[in-house]
């Protein structure tokens, strides 16, 4: 089940609300609890055991290693717990990945593969594994307490808004509002979810949709059929699709958590207004940025390190692990050494380049960087890939081989809007306003007539369009 399925939208959320706004408070935690193992449990009804086993045994480990009287046994609980989450995200996500590869090594040297059956990777493992981790170090370095109500535990891991593609929420951003949310249970609050869940499922389907149909066509074409026009479009399409896919469920997730009073952090700023590479991934999928810096960056040294040789060195590993948790695949680890390799040239001279050159350029500068790291991003083919990147600038323009479809310019013109419409200080006040929890009664009612007219729009192109995938259910 996805977001912006029928029957997510008719059948799921409506009955959910109606249920979560009817049940006592005392009771609430236990509503949310229920929902979520349904709506896992709708696409991998095998893997929800998965998560409620694992959950259960971090939760016993955690408070045992909270009442740990030595600093030693603290330890010890926090690696068995790591162990055991991080190991299970590697046998379901990466096994394959080491023994096909294995197996490339091993057929060159003449010797018979390693007989394997390959394993299906459960919805959504790397975001919950994520949280299982903040959720024991956290506890471990004294951040927060641990729960003692086994079943709050289970509602912050599975939440279901957040459960399958973030954003990823540190335990402690979030384990009062499991406990007490009543402050955040009112009208404005519950208003500004609705035009927020609404916002991004047009996000979602008016937008990423169409316009990632055209990447996929361009993508599926042979490659003597690309020309640079067409390599542009599908490159250009695929860097909107991703954004307003990926941007458009993080809109819905923290909609729908607003709506029953839990407020998620925000998961992406205006990315492609980034005049650097750096500033990108502050702006890019930032509570993944957040969790990379505090559970990997800071404990591989930071910046706190004895010289820049080693900085650049840990800034490069962040990158190659946030390209291997996106895939096991090595487009994944090239796409996070692409980005790690112009965040140290950043670091070692291209931003004062950027200053010199001013924001318009620097801004149209990182945007292009992006765009070719995108392709590599999409395509596991490394050969297609680099075809791809190669015909962009060669300027090889076939005659009459490729057409866009009629709405993709549509979809384009849109795409470039709502990725730049805060490029200036006014246009970006409003965009904070219509994501704001303060409106007059004459906003919200514009807001209200907007957000349902979207809804609408949404589901009737839901019901037209065959196309409707969900880029980051995969990772």
């Amino acid at each position: 089940m996805t977001f912006s399925s029928i029957t997510f939208l008719i059948y799921f959320l409506p009955t959910f609300l109606l249920a979560y706004h009817l049940t006592p408070n005392k009771y609430k935690n236990a509503c949310i609890l229920l929902f979520s193992i349904v709506f896992y449990a709708w696409g991998g009804p095998k893997f929800i055991f998965v998560i409620l086993g694992t959950t259960f045994l971090d939760f016993f480990l955690v408070n045992k290693m909270q009442e740990a009287k030595t600093q030693k046994g603290k330890k010890q609980l926090l690696v068995i717990s790591l162990l055991m989450n991080l190991g299970l995200l590697f046998y379901f996500k990466y096994s394959n990945f080491f023994i096909d590869n294995i197996n490339g090594v091993l057929s060159l040297a003449g010797v018979k593969p390693i007989s394997w059956l390959k394993i299906v990777l459960p919805i959504g493992i790397s975001f919950y594994t994520f949280e299982s981790v903040t959720y024991v170090v956290d506890v471990y370095r004294g951040i927060h307490k641990p729960l003692k109500n086994f079943w709050h535990y289970q509602t912050y891991i599975l939440l279901f808004p957040k459960l399958i593609a973030g954003p990823i929420v540190r335990y402690h951003d979030i384990a009062d509002q499991i406990t007490n949310r009543e402050k955040n249970y009112t009208p404005e609050v519950k208003l500004s979810g609705f035009y927020t869940f609404c916002i991004g499922l047009a996000k979602k389907v008016i937008i990423a949709n169409t316009i990632g149909a055209q990447a996929d066509e361009v993508f599926k074409l042979d490659a003597s059929q690309i020309d640079t026009a067409a390599a542009w479009v599908g490159a250009i399409a695929y860097t909107f699709q991703i954004y307003f896919d990926f941007s458009g469920y993080s809109d819905m997730a923290i909609g729908i958590c607003k709506m029953i009073g839990i407020r998620l952090p925000e998961n992406f700023n205006n990315p492609y207004l980034s005049s650097s590479i750096t500033e990108f991934w502050r702006r890019w999928h930032i509570t993944l940025g957040a969790w990379m810096k505090n559970y990997l960056y800071i404990p591989l040294g930071g910046n706190q390190v004895s010289s820049q040789a080693k900085l650049y060195r840990n800034l490069f590993i962040v990158f190659l692990v946030s390209g291997l948790w996106h895939g096991a695949s090595w487009n994944f680890i090239i796409w996070g050494a692409f980005h790690g390799f112009f965040l140290v040239m950043e670091r070692l001279f291209l931003l004062k380049i950027y200053n010199k050159a001013g924001k318009i350029i620097s801004t149209l500068l990182t945007f292009l960087i992006v765009v070719v790291g995108w392709v590599y991003f999409r395509l596991e083919d490394l050969t297609q890939a680099n075809h791809i990147v190669k015909t962009m600038f060669s300027f090889n323009f076939f005659d009459g081989k490729f057409t866009p479809h009629n709405d993709f310019y549509f979809s384009l013109a849109l795409s470039i809007l709502f990725s730049f419409f805060a490029f200036m200080p006014y246009t970006k006040s409003i965009q904070t306003k219509i994501y704001g929890e303060v409106h007059t009664t004459t906003s919200n009612v514009l807001m209200l007539t907007i957000s349902i007219l979207l809804f609408y729009i949404s589901l009737s192109y839901i019901a037209a369009l065959d196309f409707n995938p969900f880029i980051y259910f995969r990772f």
